[in-house]
């Protein structure tokens, strides 16, 4: 999966990653997995989060616009789409090889 561009995410995103980090259990990696961020990104924003500051985070940067979101939208789809047909694409050789 794709990352948002620029590192542009929303404050309900951002509360909820560090939901799964600090009332989920999860470690920062696996959280950062889950949900494509890297861990350095999520491990700022739990340091916010414990410092009262997360609120404060990503003020600077301009939201994203409809077609900048879109366009997201649609390059992960296609990574997702093209993942796919990759794999049927390697099942299809290998039952074709197991069938001679």
């Amino acid at each position: 999966m794709k990352r948002i561009p620029n590192g542009r995410y929303t404050k309900e995103f951002r509360v909820e990653a560090v939901k799964l980090v600090t009332e989920g259990g999860l470690s920062v990696p696996e959280a950062g997995r889950r949900l494509s961020l890297p861990p350095s990104t999520l491990n700022t924003w739990v340091r916010a989060y414990k410092s009262g500051k997360l609120g404060e985070v990503g003020k600077n940067q301009k939201p994203l616009s409809e077609v900048e979101m879109e366009l997201s939208k649609v390059r992960r789809e296609l990574a997702e789409v093209k993942m796919e047909r990759d794999i049927l694409k390697k099942a299809a050789a290998y039952f074709a090889k197991e069938s001679l």
